[in-house]
């Protein structure tokens, strides 16, 4: 999958701008190594910094880094696997936002995490947990499996987890969980009845890889049907967001 870092920024800010709210569970000090993983376009891992840390970012898309270089040219980025990554140094905390979810290899970045830590170090993320854009996937998978796309339908783009069922994923790979919660967070659409259209675009063109451009064009629209009794709130429309968030302590 290619990202597309300029849209990114300009039509799903809410990303990193939500994300803001997570580095108060990060709570970095100054002079703390931290390393920012699946950091996108980079706006948080410069906050990392500017809050004194020495932090790197990294990212799974070479196009996502060259954008996070370009805007924030002070701060340390380099293209990386999350689910497969061996650091030279060790961190004091492990940092990522709206990005594990997108790891295929859960086992691999957990014990790569855990490796990457000092003793004591921490683990600190939100992704998208259980539930989440349940309607979104459900009004998707329908208008494929209408227009005969079953093997499109079958595509599993993300993996959200249950808060339980992470918790306990950790804790096979050495963690302490000493904070978890999942949560509802509505979160804004731009561009109004485009907005449903755009975020597929953006962040799910597996499910329409191989469907024409003009029948893409209409199934998003169909799509964006469904979902408008459900998303759309007077002109402003959500997507129905469910968040898992949680500190992950290396004890030894």
């Amino acid at each position: 999958m290619k990202w597309n870092a300029e849209l990114y920024d300009q039509k799903h800010a809410f990303v990193y701008q939500f994300g803001e709210n997570v580095l108060e569970t990060l709570d970095a000090k100054a002079g703390e190594n931290i390393l920012d993983i699946g950091c996108g376009t980079g706006y948080l891992t410069q906050q990392i910094q500017n809050a004194g840390a020495i932090v790197k970012g990294t990212d799974y898309s070479p196009d996502m880094i060259a954008q996070a270089k370009e805007s924030y040219p002070e701060v340390a980025f380099e293209v990386a696997d999350a689910g497969n990554f061996n650091e030279a140094d060790k961190y004091d905390a492990v940092f990522s936002n709206a990005a594990l979810h997108w790891v295929k290899n859960q086992d691999g970045m957990m014990d790569s995490v855990y490796k990457s830590l000092k003793p004591g170090g921490r683990f600190v993320a939100e992704m998208g947990g259980k539930g989440n854009v349940a309607k979104l996937i459900a009004a998707t998978k329908q208008v494929l499996e209408q227009r005969g796309y079953h093997k499109q339908a079958k595509t599993q783009v993300w993996y959200f987890p249950s808060m339980g069922e992470y918790a306990s994923r950790l804790e096979k790979h050495g963690f302490r969980v000493t904070y978890a919660v999942h949560f509802d967070r509505k979160t804004p659409l731009q561009d109004g009845d485009q907005g449903v259209a755009k975020w597929i675009t953006m962040f799910a063109p597996l499910y329409l890889v191989g469907v024409p451009a003009a029948e893409k064009a209409e199934m998003l629209k169909e799509v964006t049907a469904l979902l408008e009794p459900h998303y759309n709130e007077n002109g402003q429309w959500y997507a129905d967001y469910k968040r898992l968030r949680f500190i992950a302590v290396k004890e030894i």
